[in-house]
């Protein structure tokens, strides 16, 4: 079974910067797409980025050159290097990891870190 567990968020002023990490766990077939996803209070879930087992990168326009996402595939560990952070940043920001798996699409979803960035 698949966990994911993402770490790092927090409180931070506006300008100041955060690493989130997102560290998974069970069997994930070796080709496979990992994501960050953001959710603000009254607001659906948004894509911020994206990152392919090639590192091939995708970014939301709202976070392009201020974020960056990167993958440690032998510690199966996935990253969001957040800088130059805005108080329209903050939400709860989940990690996410989907392929297509011999049995079917495979799609997880961690727990969410909480990001506040103060004005």
């Amino acid at each position: 079974q698949v966990q994911l567990v993402e770490s790092g968020g927090g409180l931070v002023q506006a300008g100041g910067s955060l690493r989130l990490s997102c560290a998974a766990s069970g069997s994930i077939f070796s080709i496979n797409t990992r994501g960050w996803y953001r959710q603000a209070p009254g607001k659906q879930r948004e894509l911020v980025a994206t990152i392919t087992s090639g590192g091939t990168t995708n970014y939301a326009d709202s976070v392009k050159g201020r974020f960056t996402i990167s993958r440690d595939n032998a510690k199966n560990t996935m990253y969001l290097q957040m800088n130059s952070l805005k108080p329209e940043d903050t939400a709860v920001y989940f990690c996410r990891v989907w392929y297509q798996s011999f049995s079917g699409p495979k799609d997880y979803w961690g727990q969410g870190t909480q990001v506040t960035v103060s004005s």
